[in-house]
């Protein structure tokens, strides 16, 4: 969405700027009147460009911070989710452990 914004807003500004430099070139007035127009228009074109390249960082920051705090919430989740299959995993091996010790211990009660 972001991207569509962009390109929209840049296709906007750039029609703009043809617009209005073939409408004042066209026009019947002195080059200094035609030159100061020209001046005038760049010079709103390019505050609106700064407006919306702003704009567009701003949707880029929210967004990026968003998938940050979306990213840190999944791996809180993996974590957890790790953090008990280990723990299963350690019961497991405490069990086997056990059979391995009582299996060793009737190993030194025969020898």
């Amino acid at each position: 969405m972001i991207i569509n914004k962009a390109t929209i807003t840049l296709g906007i500004i750039a029609g703009t700027a043809i617009g209005a430099t073939i409408g004042v070139l066209l026009a019947p007035e002195k080059g200094s009147a035609t030159r100061d127009k020209l001046k005038k228009e760049a010079s709103t074109i390019k505050d609106q460009f700064i407006k919306d390249a702003k704009e567009v960082k701003e949707d880029l920051t929210k967004t990026a911070a968003s998938g940050k705090e979306t990213l840190k919430k999944e791996f809180v989740n993996v974590a957890t989710k790790a953090s008990y299959k280990t723990d299963h995993v350690i019961t497991f091996l405490e069990k086997q452990l056990a059979i391995l010790k009582a299996k060793n211990k009737n190993l030194q009660k025969t020898s």
